[in-house]
């Protein structure tokens, strides 16, 4: 479906477009990328079909978590990539630069305590399971 297209979808001639939040939050993106990596086109003798509910593509997902990626910042060839690297939990910085983390986001970086051993290198410490209560 190209740009001004009206959907021939029922579905979308009732409910409408999924409206986009005003003020973006980094959940809405995570959201959105999922929307546009688990909701991509499969192609089906009819033609490209939603994967993921078999609307014709791009479905109201789809088209959603496009306009949100767009409007965080991403641009067409990027939003391309995340659909062709298929893991619908890929992190998007927030807020988001085309040159990377923002220097806030470089701030909140924390890295991992180490400790020195009596040799002097670092070494990270061991992971430990949670205690949990026993069931008497």
């Amino acid at each position: 479906m190209r740009v001004g297209e009206q959907s021939t979808d029922p579905i979308d001639q009732v409910l409408g477009e999924v409206p986009v939040p005003a003020p973006l939050t980094p959940e809405d993106v995570r959201l959105a990328v999922r929307a546009v990596v688990v909701h991509t086109a499969e192609e089906w003798p009819t033609g490209p079909l939603c994967r993921n509910d078999g609307a014709s593509y791009p479905c109201r997902l789809h088209r959603w978590g496009r306009r949100v990626l767009e409007t965080h910042g991403l641009n067409e060839r990027q939003i391309e990539a995340l659909i062709r690297h298929g893991n619908p939990f890929v992190h998007v910085p927030f807020p988001f630069t085309a040159t990377g983390p923002s220097r806030q986001q470089a701030a909140r970086v924390v890295p991992p305590r180490v400790r020195p051993t009596a040799a002097g290198r670092p070494v990270t410490p061991p992971v430990t399971a949670p205690r949990w209560p026993r069931a008497s």
